[in-house]
């Protein structure tokens, strides 16, 4: 049944939840149920422009930029320690909005609080140096916040994504305008009250919900905005590229991937089809460092795709907020139309379908976004599936006769963010690991994120690098500073 909460949940904007100023609100659904979860406010030009001056003015005028920094990590120690506080809240939450499983909510909620506990830290150690020069006198430099920060995120990892925005932006003093993805708004909201709880000064943080052709091109373009960071499509990264030409702003981007998943001939392969499974179904594929392209030595290709359609027919598919679930739901019926496109073409250009590529039986699921989990065998690199981000629960199975081949087709493609090696031989592994042409590489291992390490990617999946003190160099600029002493 379809149902609506009484008011919509308000923009933030300078610490206050308020209404749009033209009153548009749109739905946000679940995608397990596809009922209404909430009515959001969305943002128009008129409340980017009071959210940017909001933030402009807390940024110039205002206290944060200038608090030591000290304090600042403290405040943000503080926001972890809220956060962990409604894990078990956010984490409902996250699931209800974003069809993600309670489990991977419940993790992600965590990682959110961790990135803030982390970033807390860095605050204080944000420095600059001296350096020797060809002149009497002293030269040093500073590192000093950017200013206004426009950070859009996606809706595959609203509360995670949130954070690499936000944590690294506050401790080096910026102040902040986030547009979340319209699908997933509601963490991103819950977020920022929790910053203003945790002691964050009036227009350090706003999120605005909205749409990304009026809020995103609203808040690109606006003139007080020093720096866009986005997550998201390529597509979208190369139009706000381009945007932000016409003001010199800094840009950030972490975009699409389409990354391998390297297997040698010499692993044990039910073990490691165990461990890689996750890698390109968690999140139902939702993941722009999904492994969908899994290439694997011919000498082991027949039983290891037997291993791993076997494997992915028992991975359970169902209520997202159910303990036991292992993949829950797509985003929106459109997505899910689009993944459903995606296995036809893959069928068409001559793949085979192993397993999966279609709806569960089950009735009780029929009412939100699901798919089971699909594998296609005999695919080639030069095939669609193989090329384009799907962006689903789909794995793209493609034969390497030795180490140069697995090479050669891990680089062919547009995108480098990510990918996995795995191999008994060390000396391979990190061979392989100097010549793929990607931002992220794990060997015998399926994790590409850890807080303390740079992600970002190569070529096309985008510019600059979050996390790990990396992040703090998209964050701040460099003065250098020359004291005569003659």
């Amino acid at each position: 049944m379809v149902t609506e909460t009484r008011t919509a949940e308000g923009l933030l904007i300078a610490g206050q939840r308020v209404q749009a100023e033209d009153g548009k609100t749109f739905e946000t659904f679940n995608p397990a149920t596809g009922e209404v979860i909430a009515r959001v406010a969305a943002a128009g030009p008129a409340d980017v422009d009071r959210a940017v001056r909001a933030a402009r003015k807390a940024f110039e005028g205002g206290k944060w930029p200038a608090m030591f920094a000290s304090r600042r990590g403290r405040l943000l120690a503080k926001a972890a320690d809220l956060i962990r506080k409604r894990t078990d809240e956010l984490a409902a939450l996250e699931t209800r909005n974003g069809g993600k499983t309670i489990r991977d909510s419940r993790a992600e909620v965590l990682g959110a609080a961790a990135c803030f506990d982390y970033f807390a830290g860095a605050a204080t150690r944000i420095t600059g140096e001296t350096i020797p020069v060809s002149a009497p006198g002293l030269d040093f430099t500073l590192r000093e916040p950017v200013g206004v920060c426009a950070q859009i995120i996606p809706w595959n990892f609203p509360i995670v994504m949130a954070a690499w925005k936000i944590a690294p932006a506050l401790a080096c003093g910026c102040t902040v305008v986030l547009k979340p993805a319209g699908q997933t708004p509601l963490t991103a909201l819950a977020l920022g009250e929790i910053l203003y709880e945790a002691g964050v000064p009036e227009g350090v943080v706003n999120v605005l919900p909205g749409s990304g052709s009026v809020a995103g091109e609203a808040l690109i373009h606006h003139p007080l905005v020093d720096k866009i960071a986005f997550t998201g499509s390529t597509e979208v990264g190369k139009t706000i590229m381009a945007a932000a030409a016409a003001g010199i702003k800094r840009v950030s981007l972490e975009l699409g991937g389409k990354s391998p998943n390297i297997v040698f001939a010499d692993v044990d392969v039910p073990a490691v089809v165990d461990q890689c499974i996750y890698s390109v179904f968690a999140n139902a594929g939702q993941d722009c460092c999904a492994r969908s392209r899994f290439l694997v030595q011919e000498s082991i290709l027949e039983p290891f795709t037997q291993a791993l359609a076997e494997r992915t027919s028992r991975l359970r598919v169902g209520d997202p907020s159910d303990e036991t679930t292992e993949m829950g739901a797509i985003i929106s019926p459109q997505q899910l139309a689009t993944v459903e496109g995606y296995v036809t073409i893959g069928r068409e250009e001559g793949a085979e379908l192993v397993c999966g590529g279609s709806r569960p039986e089950d009735e009780a699921l029929s009412g939100g976004n699901f798919l089971l989990p699909t594998v296609l065998g005999g695919v080639r690199n030069d095939m669609r599936v193989a090329q384009e981000e799907i962006f689903g629960p789909v794995v793209a199975v493609i034969p390497f006769k030795d180490e140069d081949e697995a090479v050669r087709v891990a680089n062919d493609t547009q995108y480098g963010l990510s990918g996995s090696i795995w191999t008994r031989d060390i000396g391979r592994a990190l061979r392989v690991v100097r010549r793929v042409r990607t931002g992220n590489l794990s060997v015998n291992s399926n994790t590409s994120v850890h807080v303390e390490a740079p992600f970002g990617g190569f070529k096309m999946s985008g510019i600059g690098r979050e996390l790990g003190s990396k992040a703090l160099d998209l964050y701040t600029e460099v003065k250098n500073v020359y004291v005569a002493t003659d």
